[in-house]
């Protein structure tokens, strides 16, 4: 089983300037082990191509790289020859889902509760992404996060990989880790620093130090 560390998840409406697929592509480059295409409002014919762009960067920086997943959209994500899907509260069932894809398609499924980590790891979920484990602006709607002893718990009932997601710096990186967490998932870590390339050199010296 391969275990994702960072997960970048994108949001173009939180990027200050610059287009969504060149941070993908700059995300890609950097070494992200995934990246989940997270434009819920955009539409099928532009979320295509995005996927489409960030599987074919994905290709050329080889095997060992990057896999990109699409949120929500398996149609697209199939499309797209993409690596798998993500799947939120309102998808389509995680179990619905392996049921027609390929063993090697993934399929990870978000998850705010130890109920709903069993459940997915139940239905043939790849990994999970757990969250919010800290308070974060675009989380509010989910409530108060689960914190870390929430995710200690998950982590020990789970086989699947679990990343931690929800108000994740640098500095909180550890402490997911030490709970269980396999990596961390997040936007604003991913999209507000200036060079992704560092950005990714420190959170990776965080899974040796």
């Amino acid at each position: 089983m391969r275990t994702f560390k960072l997960c970048y998840i994108t949001d173009r409406h939180q990027l200050p300037s610059e287009a969504l697929l060149l941070r993908v592509q700059q995300a890609i480059r950097a070494g992200v082990d995934l990246v989940q295409i997270r434009e819920k409002d955009l539409a099928t014919r532009e979320l295509l191509g995005l996927a489409m762009s960030a599987v074919e960067t994905a290709r050329q920086a080889g095997m060992a790289g990057t896999r990109v997943v699409v949120n929500d959209r398996l149609d697209v994500a199939l499309a797209a020859a993409a690596h798998g899907v993500h799947l939120g509260t309102t998808s389509m069932p995680a179990q619905v889902v392996r049921g027609i894809v390929s063993s090697d398609f993934l399929v990870g499924v978000s998850c705010h509760s130890l109920e709903e980590a069993l459940a997915a790891e139940s239905a043939g979920a790849d990994y999970l992404v757990l969250g919010p484990i800290f308070e974060t602006p675009s989380k509010l709607a989910y409530g108060p996060p689960l914190g870390l002893e929430k995710l200690r718990e998950v982590t020990a009932r789970v086989k699947i990989p679990v990343l931690a997601l929800g108000g994740i710096t640098r500095e909180r990186v550890k402490p997911c880790l030490e709970k269980g967490a396999a990596g961390i998932a997040g936007i604003r870590i991913f999209q507000d620093c200036e060079s992704l390339e560092v950005c990714v050199r420190e959170l990776r010296a965080q899974f040796s130090s």
